[in-house]
């Protein structure tokens, strides 16, 4: 039993240590995005689109900081609502930078709702007498 208990504190350990790691090079990244953009704006690029995958990119990565940071916060527990969080944004994010392809679109509007759905089955809700009621996760 104490074997047990050892080989889970050590995977523990190294689960967060790698999430250190992979929430500082992370960090590296969003930095450097912000620098791409605050560049383009001074330098008065005008091309949309460019700005926009930037600020996207951006948004993405400060997401997963985020939940890493919100691993932490939650004693090492990732609750589902925050993961639907991520790929319903990021969903929509794809939608917005390859605008291209209609029937691609539909498909991943379906998606969205889809994970729409799912996060409200996940949501807490108000029983009658006007309590929050948390579901499972």
């Amino acid at each position: 039993m104490m074997k047990e208990t050892s080989i889970v504190h050590f995977y523990q350990r190294m689960l967060n240590i790698s999430l250190i790691i992979l929430g500082l090079v992370l960090s590296f990244y969003l930095v450097r995005e912000l620098y791409f953009i605050v560049t383009a704006a001074i330098l008065g690029n005008t091309n949309v689109h460019d700005i926009l995958e930037e600020v996207l990119a951006f948004f993405l990565y400060f997401v997963f900081v985020s939940m890493i940071v919100k691993y932490f916060k939650e004693a090492y527990h990732f609750p589902l609502r925050y993961l639907i969080y991520i790929g319903i944004t990021g969903t929509i994010r794809f939608v917005i930078v390859n605008r291209d392809d209609a029937l691609n679109n539909l498909i991943l509007s379906l998606v969205i709702l889809i994970l729409v759905i799912c996060y409200l089955l996940l949501a807490p809700r108000k029983n009658k007498w006007g309590e929050w009621k948390e579901n499972i996760e």
